[in-house]
């Protein structure tokens, strides 16, 4: 497990609307892009292997740099590379475990086709800790009955049983990355302070969802 001495001060970071990276989660990605396959291949070659997850911020709409893309949130989430294929055609197939969130300083310019950031790890201790996060005042029979509501009206499917077995840490914020909220909400999910704030935030959603709002949940 990395530490945070371990973290580098510059990182590649792949903003990307409504893709939600949380630590100790996992995120598949298809990477085809050329800019973004030069990314992977070079963060291959650094002892970290981390890209940070990050979202375009809509606030700054029309505010687009013509050079460097749209203008970032300030907080992503950086995961690690953990496993990897490539396609026939050139194009790979990676998975990012979750390390920890960061708060974006500056973009750093070089002579790479990819954004990279100066980034600041303080304040996101929790996400390195070697225990997954608790939420003392979860109650997950009335959360669970609420999920089901939701599921039923949005068709959905899943494995109850896996859902009812998973730690409080996995099942909220897998529930956080898996449902399509829109990307401001999913920005709201990522910067909850902690895993109750994050929990009570995501029955907002779901709650508001259910009140007729235009969520579309989508749970592979």
């Amino acid at each position: 497990m990395l530490k945070r001495s371990d973290l580098p001060q510059v990182i590649p970071v792949f903003p990307l609307p409504g893709a939600l990276l949380l630590p100790r989660s996992r995120l598949p990605l298809h990477l085809f892009e050329p800019r973004y396959l030069a990314m992977f291949e070079d963060v291959l070659k650094t002892p970290d292997r981390l890209i940070g997850m990050i979202q375009p911020d809509p606030r700054f709409s029309g505010a687009e740099d013509e050079a460097k893309g749209p203008p970032l949130h300030l907080i992503g989430c950086a995961g690690r590379v953990t496993q990897f294929s490539e396609t026939e055609d050139g194009r790979y197939m990676i998975t990012l475990a979750g390390v920890s969130r960061f708060r974006l300083r500056e973009e750093v310019a070089g002579f790479v086709p990819y954004r990279r950031a100066s980034v600041d790890w303080a304040g996101f201790e929790q996400d390195l800790a070697r225990e997954e996060e608790r939420d003392p005042g979860f109650d997950r029979a009335t959360f669970l009955t609420l999920l089901d509501k939701y599921f039923r009206a949005k068709s959905l499917d899943t494995d109850w049983e896996t859902l009812e077995k998973a730690e409080d840490e996995m099942l909220i914020n897998s529930l956080s990355m898996l449902l399509g909220f829109d990307p401001e909400d999913k920005q709201a999910l990522l910067e909850a302070p902690s895993l109750t704030t994050r929990r009570e935030t995501l029955v907002t959603l779901i709650e508001y969802a259910l009140r007729g709002g235009d969520e579309t949940g989508v749970l592979q």
